[in-house]
């Protein structure tokens, strides 16, 4: 099926794997194509049951409980991008020679002939923000676009509805790059790299070279992050277009070829005549919200692929302005007493924990959850010297709290040896008692949520009632 488009989708036998959020979409796209469509799922049980239903009523076939055997006759699987590369359901296709795409894989063989291209993200952590802030930009360019992918308009609806855009935003998982053999963005950035889902991926070079995957084909710009090596070598091992560019994002000043920070201007030496002249101012880091680093990192690398596409520098400046982040992504909730509280419950893991601890001087951390085989030891070593103290909860705490008397042995650390829901109060209150004027108490857990509560939204509204009730008592 090489990296064409396929034509003529009549008749073709089409398995699609997992009923989730992009299975249900692929099989009602594929069927309405002329598809001979069947669906498996691992799973049977009464929500799977019902989805089962509605696709059977269509005319599409499903299997459920039944997610490891290779229908007779298929031509190809789509997969959901969470199904791990090593299921038996890809050996037999693997053995077939049936290949497997995945929903993005899917949407990039579906686009018309004139379809808007991509500018596509992809990295540990930042990616939604990033994208969001693209999207902002390309928009104040007046540019018809959408943030889509992982987040948004579903990439099938962006690619086959009717709207019309004439750029994309497209934010792309390392399962989803897995399983897109044949993308090829416009530009893309990979905006970090840190350990994270590798049991899926079986090795860190394995989630790496997923990840590279973005750079494939790229016409116009690779951009990379200076700060962090691994994001310029996997641009180095990219196969790109014929004067296709790397372009670095740095915290410091910005040589020729990059954009970066001078004196609190976000400045571009890439995309301007002369680089090695000449700099164009792009916005002020107070543009930023909020303007912690790592975020003025996203507001980096978003302003790169922007200006990799064309965007004047006024609409950089117009688009930052005009974002405002999700909730819980440093979400500043109120001050008491001279003291800053901050909701970082987006921070599931130790990079992005780190990224939220190095935008405070003084801080009572309150952390802990579920670890999901995530050691501490750096975390804390590189944020030591911010700590005023910490406040430790959910099931993996005791990692942190050994972490920190190895490497943190001055820093206060209260032990709540709690996993219900209110122990959120009994935490903000001890953080209270520990923090003086000047002070940031921030949740960033560097743990996942589901030990105490359902995610990590109801995890930070737990958080930010907490802070609430001290402000109604202060």
């Amino acid at each position: 099926m090489g990296s064409g488009q396929v034509t003529d989708w009549q008749g073709m036998n089409v398995t699609v794997a997992g009923l989730g959020v992009s299975g249900i979409p692929a099989a009602k796209v594929l069927h309405g194509l002329g598809a001979k469509v069947t669906v498996v799922n691992d799973g049977d049980d009464a929500r799977a049951r019902a989805q089962a239903a509605d696709l059977e009523a269509l005319g599409i076939a499903v299997r459920l409980g039944d997610g490891a055997t290779l229908p007779e006759g298929t031509e190809l699987i789509v997969t959901a991008p969470g199904w791990k590369p090593d299921k038996p359901l890809f050996a037999a296709a693997h053995e077939a020679g049936v290949p497997v795409w995945g929903d993005v894989e899917l949407a990039w063989r579906l686009r018309g002939p004139d379809a808007a291209p991509w500018l596509a993200v992809t990295g540990t952590n930042g990616k939604t923000t990033t994208v969001q802030m693209l999207a902002s930009i390309l928009e104040a360019a007046g540019l018809r676009t959408a943030a889509v992918g992982n987040i948004g308009v579903s990439l099938l609806d962006a690619v086959l509805g009717e709207e019309q855009y004439d750029v994309l935003a497209v934010e792309l998982s390392s399962y989803q790059l897995h399983w897109a053999p044949s993308l090829r963005a416009h530009s893309a950035a990979v905006l970090n790299l840190a350990p994270d889902h590798l049991d899926w991926h079986g090795s860190m070079e394995a989630y790496a070279a997923d990840k590279g995957r973005i750079y494939e084909g790229n016409r116009v710009a690779c951009v990379y992050n200076v700060a962090d090596k691994a994001t310029e070598d996997l641009v180095r091992e990219a196969d790109v277009e014929e004067g296709c560019r790397a372009i670095g994002f740095t915290l410091g000043t910005p040589a020729p070829s990059q954009l970066g920070i001078v004196e609190g201007i976000l400045v571009d030496r890439a995309f301007v005549e002369d680089r090695h002249k000449n700099a164009q101012e792009l916005a002020e880091v107070a543009d930023v919200n909020p303007p912690a680093p790592h975020n003025v990192a996203n507001a980096l690398a978003a302003a790169a692929l922007a200006r990799a596409y064309g965007v004047p520098p006024t609409a950089v400046r117009d688009g930052l302005r005009a974002f405002t982040p999700d909730a819980h992504r440093i979400a500043h909730v109120a001050d008491v007493e001279g003291v800053a509280y901050v909701d970082d419950s987006k921070a599931t893991n130790t990079h992005a924990a780190e990224a939220s601890l190095a935008a405070y001087e003084s801080i009572v951390w309150i952390a802990g959850g579920l670890a999901k085989g995530a050691v501490f030891e750096e975390l804390v070593t590189k944020s030591a010297k911010r700590l005023r103290a910490a406040v430790l909860i959910g099931a993996d705490r005791g990692l942190i709290r050994e972490a920190l008397a190895r490497h943190a042995p001055e820093v206060p650390v209260v032990d709540l040896d709690r996993t219900d829901t209110g122990a959120m109060l009994a935490a903000v209150q001890e953080a209270r008692r520990l923090a003086v004027a000047g002070d940031t108490v921030l949740l960033a857990p560097a743990c996942a949520s589901m030990d105490m509560f359902a995610n990590y939204n109801q995890r930070g509204d737990a958080f930010a009632e907490a802070v609430r009730e001290l402000g109604a008592g202060a």
